[in-house]
């Protein structure tokens, strides 16, 4: 494992994210955006084991389910003790609830909080949309 000056704090690996967790609920009424966001998304940097904390934003457009919001807590606390970097973790988000919700739409941003000088967003969206 690389590490920053030779150490690091301890983490988990992606193999610990709990997509299992993850549970839907039947949805039957009109085409609408849905909006989820927390604050509190953390997972650590994959070098030194040091948290990255980001604000996670969850936009989709249901086909016939929803994410139960419970179920995506506990999945998204999961994230907190595994290195993984930033860009991976918000297409893993969005891999994982797209097979969850197979949604007409969705959409994963995290905007990370401020590291070595750099802001970072990352911003996910499935189905891929064609190229201009």
């Amino acid at each position: 494992m690389p590490t920053a000056e030779g150490r690091a704090i301890p983490f988990a690996g992606p193999e610990e994210i709990d997509v299992a967790v993850l549970e839907t609920f039947g949805y039957e009424g009109p085409g609408q955006r849905i909006v989820t966001e927390t604050k509190e998304f953390s997972a650590v940097c994959p070098y030194s084991g040091l948290p990255d904390y980001a604000v996670l934003r969850i936009e989709y457009v249901p086909s016939d389910r929803c994410i139960e919001l419970k179920s995506l807590k506990y999945y998204v606390t999961s994230y907190r003790n595994v290195g993984i970097f930033q860009e991976h973790a918000t297409a893993r988000i969005a891999t994982d609830l797209f097979r969850a919700l197979e949604p007409r739409e969705l959409v994963v941003t995290t905007v990370y909080n401020v590291r070595g000088g750099f802001d970072t967003t990352c911003s996910v969206t499935l189905p891929p949309r064609p190229a201009a």
